[in-house]
């Protein structure tokens, strides 16, 4: 099995699946390997992938808080934060980190479920991607539904910095990764990782974890690229995801996971 985080993996920097990479994807499909996107992207993220790639693969979403089957657009399993939890969390972030903003993903049984408002954030929460498809709530809307991420923002800060503010006071209670550098912290249920949903569908597949090759590029990556029989990172990565992997290949804007897949699949 193959599995690739997303941004800054195996989309360029453009955001676009190059051409080389969907050919690489696509021989290892016609192969009969399972391809499988493990991102921290919720579902409704995935439809711009699934078009570049041409194929529509079973996705580890959320940071494994979720698993999506992209083909039928339906949410298999999903393991959230409870309302109890995301208020004592807001609760901490907000008195060890001032200023900070809070927001919530959230899923429904799709992508796009009308019926669930899927990205809820606080009047304080300052986006650190472009485009945000938010829905702007008050503090106390924010934690008052089960969660499948809390998200804390503080612009001007490193990620790294947070974490490590918040990791010692919340314990085992939650798991903390982030994404990107720029002052932004992923919060989801004890024991949710990449690995964990990864784990799953390797499970609903039958392959063993020594079968599975993983490219990643940051810290969300890490415990993806521990796990599996061969891992990968980026050489625009982390470095704690590049400490982490077996092997660096080249860039994400460089067709790095193609590179790597196109010795056994051309």
């Amino acid at each position: 099995m193959v599995a690739t985080d997303v941004d800054g993996t195996l989309i360029d920097h453009d955001e676009r699946v190059t051409a080389r990479t969907k050919a690489a994807v696509a021989a290892l499909i016609t192969d009969g390997v399972p391809f499988v996107l493990a991102t921290g992207r919720p579902p409704r993220w995935i439809d711009p992938v699934v078009e570049g790639l041409g194929y529509a693969p079973l996705c580890v979403c959320g940071n494994g808080a979720v698993i999506y089957d992209s083909a039928a657009d339906r949410v298999l399993t999903s393991r959230t934060l409870d309302v109890d939890t995301l208020a004592w969390i807001a609760d901490l972030a907000e008195c060890a980190l001032p200023g900070c903003g809070l927001a919530a993903e959230r899923v429904g049984a799709s992508a796009h479920d009308a019926v669930t408002p899927q990205f809820v954030s606080s009047p304080e929460y300052e986006h650190a991607w472009l485009n945000p498809d938010d829905t702007e709530v008050s503090r106390a809307e924010v934690i008052d539904e089960p969660a499948i991420k809390m998200l804390v923002r503080l612009r001007g800060t490193l990620s790294a910095d947070m974490r490590a503010v918040l990791a010692p006071l919340i314990g085992d209670r939650a798991d903390i990764t982030y994404s990107t550098d720029h002052g932004l912290i992923e919060i989801s249920a004890p024991g949710v990782t990449k690995a964990s949903g990864l784990a799953i569908v390797a499970q609903r597949l039958g392959v063993e974890h020594s079968a599975i090759i993983a490219f990643g590029d940051m810290p969300n990556d890490v415990p993806m690229l521990t796990m599996v029989g061969h891992g990968v990172a980026m050489a625009n990565a982390h470095p704690e995801a590049i400490a982490a992997a077996d092997e660096v290949t080249a860039a994400n804007n460089e067709d790095g996971v193609a590179q790597v897949l196109e010795r056994w699949w051309v």
